[in-house]
């Protein structure tokens, strides 16, 4: 089993390939052995398909709830796995980087700190208090000796502020708050994804997953992204299964996604008994 260390140098050189690699996104401990299995170089949790197995909603697992799924992921894989840690499970910047020091200590080989608030008034932090909260994130990594790459989420599209500048605008003061990567999920079409890539200097991570909004991969690759999300998409496409065979069941009674819907073979002893 590779080290942490190994794993983290291992994830930080996936952004430096000569073109963009794939995060799938596991939502436990099983998925992620079955995506380990089939050639994903890396993987990354999902704020939402977590909560979904939990029978919450997006937002409602606690801090706690999440470094222990993390970790079970860590330890049921052997390649490099990242952390949707939302913003970080406090307002303040020491919050967030105490997060980060949290996930560290789990093994994770990196993590993603937003600007969406979560509760507040306002859905968003201002662009000095969401810099300051990557800077302190920052600051917790470099104060250990892991490679741990620190990606930084501008959420306006996602919240309701759908400004494409002061997305830009944010996603640069991250990336000079020391930031390793860049996120900023929903952008509404290809030219917007150009933009965003050709106004950074270091790496950009797209979230595929909504429809209408998710581009193939060498449209992305052409646009200059460095890596892809599929944030909470197999968790619903997964759970989309679980309803069409139960209604069959239910409807027909018959039993016919036994036959259709089940893993290949040579799948199955990532499955568990």
């Amino acid at each position: 089993m590779p080290t942490q260390r190994e794993k983290a140098e291992r994830f930080r050189a996936l952004h430096e390939g000569e073109g963009p690699f794939v995060v799938a996104n596991p939502f436990d401990a099983g998925s992620a052995r079955i995506l380990a299995a089939m050639g994903f170089a890396a993987l990354a949790t999902t704020s939402g398909g977590f909560a979904g197995t939990m029978g919450r909603r997006d937002g409602e697992v606690t801090r706690d709830e999440a470094l222990a799924h993390a970790r079970a992921v860590v330890e049921a894989v052997d390649v490099p796995v990242s952390a949707d840690f939302e913003n970080g499970f406090g307002h303040e910047p020491g919050e967030a980087a105490r997060t980060v020091e949290l996930a560290i200590g789990a093994g994770l080989a990196g993590c993603s700190i937003e600007d969406a608030t979560l509760g507040l008034d306002e859905p968003l932090y201002d662009i000095e208090t969401a810099a300051a909260r990557i800077a302190a994130s920052s600051a917790a990594v470099h104060a250990t000796d892991i490679p741990f790459v620190l990606t930084g989420r501008a959420e306006g599209f996602m919240r309701g502020r759908p400004d494409l500048d002061d997305i830009i605008a944010r996603l640069r003061a991250y990336e000079a708050a020391g930031a390793d990567v860049l996120m900023a999920p929903a952008l509404p079409d290809m030219a917007a994804v150009r933009k965003v890539c050709a106004s950074l200097t270091k790496p950009f991570s797209f979230m595929a997953g909504i429809p209408g909004r998710s581009f193939p991969v060498k449209d992305l690759a052409a646009a200059g992204v460095r890596r892809i999300s599929l944030a909470t998409s197999l968790y619903r496409t997964a759970m989309g299964s679980v309803e069409a065979a139960a209604r069959e069941v239910r409807d027909k009674g018959t039993f016919t996604y036994v036959e259709d819907a089940m893993p290949s073979k040579d799948l199955a002893d990532y499955m568990g008994p």
